[in-house]
């Protein structure tokens, strides 16, 4: 993208030519044309500072043009991101006001589609009530665990104090909550360098804020720490995979970065014996405070191990260990396109180990939550490691986010989340 003194005048339309604008490439507006949501950094072939401003502000909501200097439609706008616009209204000219009446409106159709697909109950009280692009919000996620609320402002637009309090206000009219908190993403931070976020909740019911609770899903129950945890605190789009993988869960079960337990519980269920294993010591400390919620509901024997996965299941297959059913569901290997390489072969050594120690006739549970990897590759990964470990595998279920985090058709990266439930012969 040129530089802001290089730009040159640009003839566009009178509509346009009052507010902050990006002229992007041929390519790109027919790609948005045909419903993309992102501009990477490399299609923007200029950006034009608003009238008697200095340029286009961090975050600032600007009209997207083709290089005819017609109109394709609004979008956010980041100085720092690869992603340097995000759409969010097919409409050009939207300026910074009519953005915040656009999220108060999407918030709260956001929270109908909700209480449709995962309506709170005393079997699940947990779910993603804002899907960033997904619910046409693009750098906002929230998700509910039971009466608390955890927001992540994910880009240059939506950290700001008004995009906050909008959304905040919204979440309250409809929702009966204790607190509200958001949680800064740490990599995305500095991606888009962000500022600090907020210290104190966003919302609080109580003069003294309540920063954890319980939450149910499928039944079983898990404590949450709002100050602690990955992303924002628990996996929640795994929710049904859990509960496909116990029904086909039997025996002796290995569950590999089980994190705080949720596959691993799930599998309790069902089996005799259950390990969970993770490289953190602090997830596993929630996993065993999970376990005891759930003592009295599970069948199985269940143990926590600190070891990192390829050790483990390296030492395991060479020591001739044997399972009826193994999970595998690992953090994301692939950050980037670059890293897809090396992603592909750490998911394939995983599953090759993994193939290797079920007993005929067990079941194999394998994930990637990598956006960087299609579904495609993912199932060309698992075809070579059975070849090579010489196993029939039988995939009985192809699965993947659950439905309170939408995919969208025309963004490829929403349907980030991989699962196969297999049988080994």
């Amino acid at each position: 993208m040129a530089k802001q003194e290089e730009l040159r005048p640009l003839r566009v339309g009178a509509a346009h030519a009052q507010g902050p604008a990006a002229v992007i490439t041929r390519r790109a507006a027919e790609r948005l044309r045909d419903g993309s949501a992102w501009v990477y950094r490399s299609e923007v072939e200029q950006v034009l500072p608003a009238v008697g401003a200095a340029g286009i502000e961090p975050g600032a909501v600007v009209t997207v043009l083709d290089g005819r200097g017609i109109g394709v439609g609004s979008a956010l706008f980041s100085s720092a991101s690869q992603i340097t616009l995000r759409m969010v209204s097919e409409l050009p000219g939207l300026d910074r006001a009519g953005y915040l009446e656009e999220i108060a409106g999407r918030v709260a159709a956001a929270l109908d589609l909700r209480e449709e697909l995962a309506p709170a109950n005393a079997e699940n009280n947990a779910c993603r009530l804002i899907f960033s692009e997904a619910d046409r919000l693009p750098g906002i996620v929230a998700d509910r665990y039971n009466d608390l609320v955890i927001l992540q402002m994910l880009t240059q637009a939506t950290a700001q104090a008004d995009v906050r309090e909008v959304v905040t206000q919204a979440l309250r009219d409809r929702l009966s909550l204790s607190t509200i908190v958001e949680r800064p993403d740490a990599r995305i931070r500095v991606v888009e360098e962000l500022g600090e976020s907020p210290e104190e909740p966003l919302y609080a019911a109580d003069a003294e804020a309540k920063l954890r609770t319980v939450f149910t899903i499928n039944g079983l129950q898990f404590a949450y720490d709002a100050t602690s945890g990955q992303k924002t605190g628990a996996f929640l789009d795994q929710r049904l995979n859990y509960h496909a993988a116990a029904q086909r869960a039997r025996g002796k079960a290995l569950d590999i970065c089980t994190y705080q337990g949720g596959f691993a519980l799930h599998l309790a269920q069902r089996c005799e014996r259950v390990t969970g294993v993770d490289a953190s010591r602090a997830a596993l400390e929630v996993a065993d405070a999970n376990l005891e919620l759930n003592a009295g509901s599970l069948s199985a024997k269940v143990d926590w191990m600190e070891a990192d996965a390829f050790d483990l299941l390296r030492e395991y297959e060479a020591a001739g260990r044997r399972y009826d059913t193994i999970v595998l569901d690992p953090p994301a290997f692939a950050k980037s396109k670059r890293a897809l390489e090396g992603a592909m072969r750490g998911y394939k050594e995983m599953n090759l180990r993994a193939l290797k120690m079920i007993e005929p006739g067990g079941t194999l549970v394998t994930c990637s939550c990598s956006q960087h990897v299609s579904l495609a590759e993912f199932q060309a990964m698992l075809s070579g490691a059975a070849a090579d470990a010489k196993r029939r595998v039988q995939v009985l279920e192809v699965r993947g986010a659950a439905p309170d985090h939408p995919a969208i058709a025309t963004l490829a990266e929403t349907s980030y989340l991989k699962c196969l439930v297999c049988r080994v012969e």
